[in-house]
């Protein structure tokens, strides 16, 4: 079996095995699976509000998951993009609030490009740190999320919710119209849903992602220092370059994540009890991509349905359950090792099944 049928089949799989182990768990405690699987379906595309919802979902989803693929060829485990994600949230919103009376076609690319750099910068300093210290990026990441967590937190309690509230709110005021990224011709075609211009920021990222990757030298390189950063040294790359410039163009990919859900989908700005759930969900949406741009669509298509049909599900089972499924898809992900084992023992078994019967035809 080729690589890339295992690389279709072998998700495909963890999502077929991941929606029965989450029926399992819906049996042992007494709930219908079909029907909680149906009422998810059926409402996930009942209404064109929820179709917009799918949409709004996904976009943040697959731009973090981007920003987690380019990290990962690189080979890097960049746990950072939650911080990266709201620092870029954090940074866009304080300037829409400080600049109330751009028009959209300024602020929109104004706030895209601020993001882009809050969460490049965050992405960049794990990188830095790795290139020329040897750090593991994996704790640095996971501890610039508590940084950035309660920075963000102290930046939006000490000087936006003073400045920017109305008496007796603990939230900003409403971020100003034109720094939505939601626009009325859009909102109007689905339903007054949430749906924004994100989703077309994810669809232009995925195509010039794929194609960086696939078609550019910066792409091979890349791919080269994750393959084996000493022979690409060898070579002649620059392993730190390649290091830095790819947590750089993670952090950005997820920044532009945090700032399409902040001004996307919200119209204040508060502060977080934990990192942005979207940070973590566009890690998962990438392991069940494989780390693919093309397969990123897809993925974070499943998540939004998911997401959409919850409100569904909760009138057969708990809510709680999308999360039990979702857990379960990444777990079978997590361990494609077996499911690619499989795919290729399985038919060799039944290729020396058949040569048995065979030999045992002609002994006959």
């Amino acid at each position: 079996m080729s690589k890339r049928l295992q690389d279709f089949l072998v998700p495909l799989i963890a999502v077929i095995l991941g929606l029965v182990a989450g029926a399992i768990v819906m049996l042992v405690f007494g709930y219908d699976p079909l029907a909680a699987y149906d009422e998810m379906i059926y409402t996930a595309f009942s209404t064109p509000y929820n179709i917009g919802e799918i949409f709004r979902t996904m976009a943040p989803l697959m731009l973090i998951a981007l920003g987690f693929a380019i990290s990962s060829k690189a080979g890097f485990f960049n746990v950072g993009l939650p911080g990266q994600a709201m620092i870029a949230w954090t940074s866009a919103a304080t300037f829409t609030l400080m600049n109330p009376d751009l028009p959209k076609f300024i602020s929109i690319p104004a706030t895209m490009i601020i993001a882009m750099i809050a969460g490049g910068l965050a992405g960049a300093i794990p990188g830095i740190l790795r290139a020329y210290l040897g750090t593991s990026e994996v704790i640095i990441t996971i501890m610039l999320n508590y940084i950035i967590l309660h920075v963000s937190n102290a930046v939006v309690l000490n000087f936006l919710v003073p400045n920017f509230t109305e008496k007796g709110t603990g939230t900003t005021v409403n971020l100003p119209k034109e720094a939505s990224y939601q626009v009325d011709w859009l909102k109007e075609m689905f339903g007054s849903s949430r749906i924004n211009l994100g989703i077309f920021m994810a669809i232009i990222a995925v195509i010039i992602i794929w194609f960086v990757l696939k078609k550019t030298t910066l792409g091979y390189e890349i791919t080269a220092v994750g393959l084996n950063p000493n022979a690409a040294e060898y070579a002649g790359m620059s392993a730190k370059r390649i290091i830095i410039l790819s947590m750089l163009i993670s952090g950005a990919l997820a920044g532009l994540g945090g700032a399409v859900d902040g001004l996307g989908t919200y119209v204040t700005v508060k502060t977080q009890a934990s990192s942005l759930s979207i940070g973590w969900n566009g890690m998962a949406v990438a392991l069940l991509a494989a780390n693919s741009p093309i397969g990123i669509p897809f993925a974070a298509f499943l998540y939004g349905v998911l997401e959409a049909g919850r409100a569904g599900m909760q009138a057969v089972v708990v809510s709680e359950m999308v999360d039990v499924v979702s857990a379960f898809i990444i777990f079978f992900v997590g361990i494609s090792y077996v499911i690619r084992k499989g795919l290729i023992d399985v038919p060799k078994l039944f290729d020396r099944f058949k040569k048995k019967e065979n030999v045992k035809g002609e002994q006959a």
